[in-house]
């Protein structure tokens, strides 16, 4: 059992870079694949960046690449996203998600195959 909190959200200017984390319960975290998702009202879930449990592998959506950087500390069971360049598009609720074995490419981005969510945390970006 896995329990995630996200925290570090917040309004910042376009353009400009937030970090937000993920603390995670549990004493087997180092082993869970980490991921990040985002959602507005009236949209589904989208997959944002993804982490494997050693941090050997890592993942990003087309739209933040280059500009999102995801992270791990398993000592301090937390995972980071780094976002720099801000748009107003990014605005969201950004969730953490966690998911037993291997982080292939393929299946990254699927939100189904994530056994444990966060609450949430709110970035907002103004036009």
């Amino acid at each position: 059992q896995v329990q995630l909190v996200e925290s570090g959200g917040g309004l910042v200017q376009a353009g400009g870079s937030l970090r937000i984390s993920c603390a995670a319960s549990g004493r087997t975290f180092s082993s869970y694949a980490m991921a990040w998702f985002r959602q507005t009202p009236g949209k589904e879930r989208e997959f944002v960046a993804a982490i494997s449990w050693s941090g050997d592998r890592i993942y990003y959506a087309d739209s933040v690449n280059g500009r999102f950087t995801i992270s791990r500390d398993n000592a301090k069971n937390t995972v980071y996203l780094q976002m720099n360049s801000l748009k107003p598009e990014d605005t969201a609720v950004y969730y953490c998600a966690a998911k037993g074995g291997t982080l292939r490419a393929e299946v990254a981005g699927t939100p189904g195959l994530y056994a444990y969510w966060g609450q949430g945390t709110q970035v907002t970006v103004p036009p």
